[in-house]
């Protein structure tokens, strides 16, 4: 019934005639979106320049970050200014302070017998989800991100004090009694909202999902499942590694790698070689000796034995969740209340792009072939093109490619950090009628100096949501891209805020008390595209204001959430789109055009390899999550070969076992399908929404 932020399938007519109406009012903006300068008024010029100087300028941003600053006597304001979190031992007193105010919720909900208490029901357990998720998203942010250890250790023990009182609460048979008695009164389900009526019937179905109508046993069993695949998930993504970590070789083995990166690696004539990261990546596309990169490729491709043993853990534990509670599988569990519905629908979705794909591929493998045959060092397998040769040849064959196209400038010269921020800024205006404004932070409020604050300022509703913007490397940090909602959309009503005027907290005022003082997102990027894309989902949440929490921004169908990334890919190489801000960071000069056609059609060159990836990968996925793990004698590595012997074009070598590395396979279990399922669902309405730009 409750889970932490989440994928329920939904779409707010209220939402929807609001961006009709932003809709109209941008229109003649965007048509005229070539232009770079800011046509906001004073105050939003003033932002507009700040925003990129904040990410451009060191000296700026410090003189920034320290302005105005109030003096708080060396106290800290508590992270994301929420005051419960001025130290470790706080993770502990805010989830304790939430279950109380949870446990009220459920006493209210399981007492109620009138009519006009049964009105209120929808809205209290939508409360209680909210309630649930501050802690859960949040401590789930800070275990994994911030650099101290103790606040680290404290937001795993908050997170999973939550979590498991979440999962008791799914198995609690009074909710969900009470909530189908409130929705068979006419009149209370009359008096709901849409949103209320939507709410209910996701409750009700999540319910259905957590084998509410079996046994106590059995629902204590849903309960010590739920934990255990929670628990086990968690280890499967923090234990990634490979089988072997290092590979040892002469350093003459490496002709052709950056001489550079090489000598780094070098030590007496002996390069020890990482087997996973950079250093690999760049072996494999650079190397000339087959033999190396043979042994590399299938060191880099093989995970763990324990961190597959944790996969199958978890696999195994998963389809035993889905048989108890009604389902054949883990994956027609998952997918009963997508947009695909059915595993069914998913592999026949699945099967029909890989023909589409198959002469494009195909047609890449030949080029790459000829390239291959005509290599006087191509002695390893000439006649045909190895998993351990497609790296390299294609980059040798878009290094030919650069190379025939020249400029004076490189294509990263025009997106700076902060030209881009400014560039997105600009684009959300004129699209959604927001605009991004840096604030000063307090002290105690980020986890690193470096994270800049950005309110988003919407032009008729003020102050809307926080970003945090974590998007330098340093020491420690995940390298990886990503997005967090710390906080989805929910109207705070007058009786919660009254509520907490009458209680003890550490807040400056009841409506900080009553919201935590967290209306935020955390960004942590890089790489236009990708930088690009990562913003569509901060934006989906924040445009997706609902009065609800259950069907606020990302709470949708998950094969739905990845659409306004993807959608935002077309607008990132968009010349309407660049011409806001694509600008060179020393002489201001506008980015041509021309060179952005190029680079989209050399990435272009090799789209049907990526695709077929990321093909194999949502196989994988669909039958990690059949009925194959409650086999006996289910062995991962043997269904991860058949899929990539069925339907990649170039075979996988024995030995691989590279399912220990596919993190995605937690967070995403049975719906990694999504980012293909949505780009077909872009394509589309780009062509149709955006036929002129």
């Amino acid at each position: 019934m409750l889970r932490r932020s989440g994928r329920q399938a939904w779409t707010c007519s209220q939402c929807l005639r609001l961006q009709q109406r932003r809709c109209g009012k941008h229109h003649c903006r965007n048509r005229r979106s070539t232009l770079a300068p800011s046509r906001a008024a004073p105050d939003a010029s003033h932002d507009d320049r700040v925003l990129r100087q904040i990410f451009d300028s060191p000296r700026f941003w410090k003189d920034f970050s320290g302005r105005n600053k109030p003096q708080l006597q060396g106290n800290s304001a508590g992270l994301f200014q929420n005051r419960y979190l001025t130290r470790p031992e706080g993770f502990q007193h805010f989830a304790e302070v939430t279950l109380q105010k949870c446990m009220k919720i459920v006493d209210k909900v399981l007492s109620a017998s009138t009519v006009e208490e049964y009105r209120t029901l929808a809205r209290d357990l939508d409360r209680l989800s909210d309630l649930l998720c501050r802690v859960i998203d949040l401590s789930d942010f800070v275990r994994s991100t911030h650099p101290d250890s103790k606040i680290q250790a404290a937001a795993t023990q908050a997170y999973a004090i939550m979590f498991e009182y979440m999962n008791r609460l799914n198995t609690t048979t009074g909710l969900n009694d009470q909530l189908k008695r409130a929705a068979s009164i006419p009149e209370v389900w009359e008096s709901w909202s849409e949103e209320e009526q939507v709410v209910a019937e996701i409750l009700m179905r999540d319910f259905s999902k957590s084998a509410i109508d079996l046994p106590d046993e059995t629902r204590q069993r849903f309960v010590d499942l739920s934990n255990e695949i929670t628990h086990t998930g968690n280890d499967f993504v923090d234990g990634m590694a490979p089988e072997k970590p290092y590979l040892k070789f002469d350093s003459s083995k490496l002709q052709g790698m950056d001489p550079n990166l090489a000598k780094s690696l070098t030590r007496w004539g002996k390069v020890t070689m990482p087997t996973v990261g950079l250093p690999a990546m760049m072996a494999l596309r650079t190397v000339e000796d087959p033999d190396v990169r043979r042994e590399i490729y299938v060191a880099n491709r093989t995970a763990s034995r324990a961190n597959i043993s944790r996969l199958e853990e978890m696999l195994k534990k998963r389809a035993e969740l889905a048989k108890l509670s009604g389902y054949d599988t883990f994956g027609h569990m998952a997918l009963s209340d997508k947009m695909a519905s059915t595993p069914e629908a998913v592999n026949q979705f699945l099967g029909a792009l890989v023909e589409d794909n198959h002469i494009q591929v195909n047609n890449e493998l030949l080029e790459l072939l000829e390239l291959k045959k005509s290599d006087a060092r191509s002695d390893n397998f000439p006649g045909r093109l190895n998993a351990w040769d497609r790296d390299y040849y294609t980059q040798r064959l878009l290094s030919s490619l650069r190379t025939r196209i020249r400029s004076p400038d490189f294509l990263s010269s025009f997106f700076s950090l902060g030209t881009v921020i400014q560039g997105l800024s600009r684009l959300f205006t004129r699209l959604y009628g927001i605009r991004l404004v840096p604030h000063e932070t307090l002290p105690g409020e980020t986890w690193n100096s470096d994270v800049r604050r950005l309110d988003v300022i919407d032009e008729n509703e003020g102050h809307i949501a926080v970003i945090y913007c974590d998007l330098f490397s340093r020491p420690g940090k995940n390298p990886n891209p990503a997005h967090f909602t710390l906080r989805c959309s929910r109207l705070i009503s007058g009786e919660e805020i009254a509520e907490a005027a009458e209680t003890s907290h550490p807040f400056s005022s009841p409506v900080d008390a009553a919201t935590d003082v967290l209306v935020q997102l955390s960004c942590l990027s890089a790489k236009f595209k990708l930088f690009s894309t990562k913003w569509a989902t901060p934006v989906h949440s924040i445009c997706g204001r609902t009065k609800m929490q259950n069907v606020s921004g990302t709470r949708c169908a998950t094969d739905f959430a990845e659409l306004p990334s993807v959608l935002m890919e077309h607008f990132a190489a968009a010349p309407e789109v660049l011409g806001l801000f694509a600008r060179h960071f020393e002489t201001d000069a506008p980015l041509p055009y021309r060179m952005v056609e190029e680079r989209v059609a050399i990435d272009r060159r090799m789209s049907g390899a990526e695709t077929e990836a990321q093909i194999l990968l949502a196989m994988l996925d669909q039958a990690y999550h059949s009925a194959l793990p409650l086999e006996s004698g289910f062995d991962s590595t043997t269904t991860y070969h058949d899929i990539y012997n069925a339907h990649s074009t170039i075979p996988e070598p024995q030995g691989t076992a590279w399912q220990g590395f596919f993190g995605h396979l937690f967070g995403y279990g049975a719906t990694y399908y999504s980012y293909l399922f949505d780009r077909a669902i872009a394509g589309k309405v780009w062509k149709e929404v955006f036929p002129g730009g």
